[in-house]
């Protein structure tokens, strides 16, 4: 039996992984999907103070009280910046990394610092909409089809600028070359290539690792692939098992 640990990306919550666990499970695996702080259920957390050291502590805590070890660690757009701190502070408790339609983050960077002017475009936002320290959810993640569109619209919520701001603080910048690791790439476009057009930019650099040692996969399908083709995506997961 394996143990998923699944990250969820920027807006999102613990819920959007709800048609890809039934498949894990069913396979005999264990599966934790937590909501981290200030986001979905735990919207009531949300404050200026809620960071990417925060979240990367959400997942930390979780292993720790769980006693979880050789976990397979998922982290979904935004959550790739989570698990790579993750597996810094407790390489000892992780099997497995797989980014999930996300860029592979180095020390010292930011979610809002990778694309060009992306951390510009998020604090107008800010500044606009959210007190100067709340993000607004924009798009639909790729998901164009009803019932799903209206669910994922219903279901996001506001997202902490500091999350997005904060770099990323290594104590091994080789973590992640020094553990197994996937790729999965979302070739049908989604959040990152619509908000791209948005402000005019449509190259999205480093959208996947060209180094050796990584194990890549692709899914025809938008940005939230776990609510579009769970199946496929449980699939892919369940081959690193």
């Amino acid at each position: 039996m394996a143990t998923f640990v699944l990250v969820h990306g920027a807006w999102h919550g613990g819920w959007c992984w709800q048609k890809v666990i039934p498949f894990l499970e069913a396979a005999g695996h264990e599966v934790y999907a937590p909501t981290l702080t200030g986001l979905a259920e735990r919207a009531s957390e949300l404050s200026p103070e809620v960071g990417l050291e925060t979240h990367i502590q959400d997942i930390v805590g979780l292993l720790s009280e769980k006693n979880l070890h050789g976990v397979i660690l998922v982290g979904h757009s935004y959550g790739g910046m989570v698990i790579t701190g993750v597996v810094d502070a407790v390489p000892e408790r992780i099997a497995h990394l797989v980014y999930f339609d996300t860029f592979v983050p180095r020390d010292g960077e930011a979610m809002a610092g990778v694309v060009p002017f992306l951390g510009i475009y998020l604090r107008k936002q800010a500044q606009a909409h959210g007190y100067g320290w709340r993000v607004d959810s924009h798009g639909t993640y790729g998901v164009t089809t009803e019932p799903d569109r209206s669910w994922v619209l219903s279901k996001v919520t506001p997202q902490p600028l500091k999350t997005l701001e904060q770099p990323l603080h290594l104590k091994n910048p080789a973590i992640v070359e020094a553990t197994p690791r996937t790729h999965i790439e979302c070739t049908g476009g989604g959040f990152f290539f619509s908000l791209m057009q948005h402000i005019a930019y449509v190259a999205i650099p480093r959208s996947h690792p060209r180094e050796a040692g990584w194990r890549l996969r692709q899914l025809p399908t938008g940005h939230d692939a776990m609510i579009t083709m769970p199946r496929e995506l449980a699939d892919v997961l369940l081959e690193v098992v």
